[in-house]
């Protein structure tokens, strides 16, 4: 951990974590309502338009506020869905509000498993055996998630979920 979150107690260290992560979603939605109205420059819109975004708007579409809240509970994603609200232009009230637990959980995450993971993989570096089992355990969860996650999706029938086919959208 930074140096000087090390000096923080468990409630600084919350709130300090809070804050970070409440300015950075609240930056990415204004400037992807900003790149939307024409703000930004046409290499940012580009990005708008890219895959990940299109997953992330029709993940939006379908399951509004709360997919954002959900957001935060996941790594790589999260910027993506609060970009695609901005770009959507969710009114901002409903934002915040689906935004505010997800920063409360993504902030208690980070205060506690999240460092641990970030220190098993150091320690793992330094040839700690407490850090090597840590790793191992979390590369076998994710390795399952990643194997029920895709059995999942082969059950379901092709297409199904994808904005056009059972949205009732052309």
């Amino acid at each position: 951990m930074p140096a000087f979150l090390d000096e923080l107690g468990f409630v600084e260290l919350l709130v300090a974590l809070f804050v970070i992560v409440f300015l950075r979603a609240q930056a990415t939605y204004w400037l992807a309502r900003a790149i939307v109205t024409g703000a930004a420059s046409r290499r940012f819109g580009r990005w708008l338009e890219s895959p990940p975004m299109r997953r992330a708007s029709a993940l939006l579409a379908r399951y509004g506020a709360p997919a954002v809240t959900l957001s935060f509970l996941t790594v790589g994603f999260q910027t993506v869905l609060n970009a695609a609200a901005g770009a959507a232009r969710m009114r901002w009230v409903v934002y915040l509000l689906a935004m505010l637990p997800g920063c409360a959980a993504w902030a208690l995450v980070y205060a506690t498993v999240g460092f641990a993971v970030l220190w098993a993989v150091v320690g793992a570096a330094a040839g700690s055996p407490i850090g090597i089992a840590m790793l191992v355990a979390l590369a076998a969860a994710l390795t399952v998630s990643i194997v029920l996650l895709r059995r999942s999706r082969r059950s379901l029938p092709r297409g199904f979920g994808t904005q056009g086919r059972d949205s009732g959208h052309p």
